[in-house]
């Protein structure tokens, strides 16, 4: 599964989602289930040398767990003044926004855009990945 992190307007938005990446970076959980590469959600223009970078692509597997990236958001937002408000979006591109959500709200808002659980069942399917961290 894909999902795209961005944050709300900022003057210093691909400073923050630097920081945002290095943390995730540093998240053991998401070292193991996830990939997280900044990137950019507009299309290239022929001749442009780049974008500013604008969101984060986050690759995830099987055994990720909503709950490991709603700590990990929830911690990040803690340490940066004004607390960004986050996006996060799927493929498909259903989205949700965390702005002055505590930990559990946001681990039930990822939980509802991932489909899974904390206890590693998709709710989609209804199976089960015993990977997933708990």
């Amino acid at each position: 599964m894909r999902l795209g992190i961005g944050l709300r307007d900022s003057g210093t938005t691909e400073a923050e989602l630097r920081s945002l990446h290095a943390w995730l970076l540093a998240e053991p959980a998401a070292r193991r289930h996830a990939r997280p590469v900044l990137d950019t959600a507009r299309p290239s223009r022929p001749g442009a040398q780049g974008d500013a970078i604008d969101v984060i692509s986050l690759v995830v597997s099987s055994g990720f767990s909503a709950a490991s990236l709603a700590l990990s958001l929830a911690a990040w937002r803690a340490t940066r003044q004004g607390r960004p408000v986050v996006t996060v979006e799927r493929s498909d591109g259903v989205k949700i926004t965390i702005s002055d959500s505590s930990p559990e709200e946001t681990r039930r808002l990822l939980e509802s855009l991932t489909g899974v659980g904390t206890d590693g069942r998709d709710d989609r399917t209804g199976s089960r990945d015993d990977r997933t961290d708990r």
